[in-house]
């Protein structure tokens, strides 16, 4: 029994890590799947199946050699020299991040429910500092009750667009490229840029729970949720193109279900947004926690204080422009994982 919840806790932190504003928005899914049509259905694929084994891979890789931090995973990787520039990398990539999180959590109070952004971003910056207190198991704590919920809520929608209409999954009305190769280069982009900015906490994880059998199967679990839940995501969208044209183009889609459905979504929005950033600032801060003698609170709080000039840059252009950049500098990363030995 014991295995089985430390399984469903490692596939609830892989899934919140990785889904985060743009994906909870719909903007990342439009951006790397839904706007190759057909294509990007298979695009999902190829992003699922590297979830499902580079994801698991790249924990028990951490656990086999110890790592406390991505630091120790990318040194092991890369070797001393190389490994060096590629934290410096991740702390570049977890950062933008983060802006874009947490410029996400303001758009979703200003776009959807008519509030100040910058009470949004304050919020939010308030809440993630509350849950850093906790450490690791606050990250998890927060994933294993975000996590399940979207997943009903995202079952749920798709279940009742399915009423309403008949569309075919596979050939939404988007314009597609046939016989490129665009959405491949985008699958693949997508899915080494969020391993890449999830071994912030996927490493921790590994490190921290020593059963090997919990981590493997909860990475698996987690990459194959990863995978159906983009599925869904990205039929929702097709179904409503000019959606597209929103920052938040999923609860554009949601909206029309009522009122309190759409406040609902909202909530998991938030949710989802939530666990990423928490996650990314966790992993920031285990990595400088090696480097400096910094007393957690204030080291969290500096941190969130950096990431929110950052975010006043808006949510749209941040995603739009740093998440392709990040993808493309990730790919390097995921050739690594899944190609090196995963140690003794």
């Amino acid at each position: 029994m014991g295995n089985i919840r430390l399984t469903l806790q490692v596939a609830a932190t892989f899934v919140g890590t990785v889904v985060g504003a743009g994906f909870a928005t719909g903007r990342e899914i439009v951006q790397f799947f839904t706007q190759y049509g057909a294509w990007g259905t298979n695009g999902i694929v190829v992003s699922g199946i590297l979830f499902i084994f580079a994801g698991s891979k790249l924990m028990i890789t951490a656990q086999n050699i110890g790592a406390r931090s991505y630091k120790d995973l990318n040194v092991f990787l890369f070797g001393p020299v190389f490994g060096a520039v590629m934290n410096g990398l991740v702390l570049f990539v977890l950062f933008g991040s983060s802006a874009v999180m947490l410029s996400g959590a303001g758009a979703v109070f200003h776009e959807q429910l008519g509030w100040p952004w910058q009470a949004g971003l304050f919020l939010t910056t308030v809440l993630c500092f509350l849950a850093l207190l906790n450490g690791l198991k606050g990250v998890m704590a927060v994933n294993a009750f975000v996590v399940p919920v979207m997943i009903v809520f995202t079952l749920f929608a798709a279940g009742v667009q399915w009423t309403a209409s008949h569309d075919n999954a596979l050939t939404p009305p988007f314009p597609f490229h046939s016989g490129r190769l665009s959405w491949l280069i985008s699958a693949l982009s997508y899915a080494s840029f969020n391993l890449f900015a999830a071994q912030a906490v996927l490493v921790p994880l590994g490190h921290d729970i020593r059963d090997k059998q919990a981590i493997k199967n909860g990475g698996r679990l987690g990459g194959l949720l990863l995978m159906v839940l983009l599925l869904v995501s990205h039929w929702t969208l097709s179904g409503h193109p000019d959606t597209v044209f929103f920052q938040i183009p999923m609860a554009e889609v949601i909206r029309t279900f009522g009122m309190g459905i759409h406040l609902l979504f909202l909530a998991v929005i938030f949710g989802e947004i939530f666990t990423t950033l928490i996650g990314n600032i966790y992993g920031v801060k285990r990595y400088l926690a090696q480097r400096f003698s910094i007393r957690e609170p204030v080291l969290t709080a500096l941190l969130l204080g950096l990431i929110y000039p950052i975010s006043q840059f808006g949510y749209g252009p941040l995603l739009s422009n740093l998440y392709p950049l990040f993808g493309y500098l990730s790919l390097v990363f995921l050739l690594f994982v899944l190609l090196k030995k995963s140690g003794p």
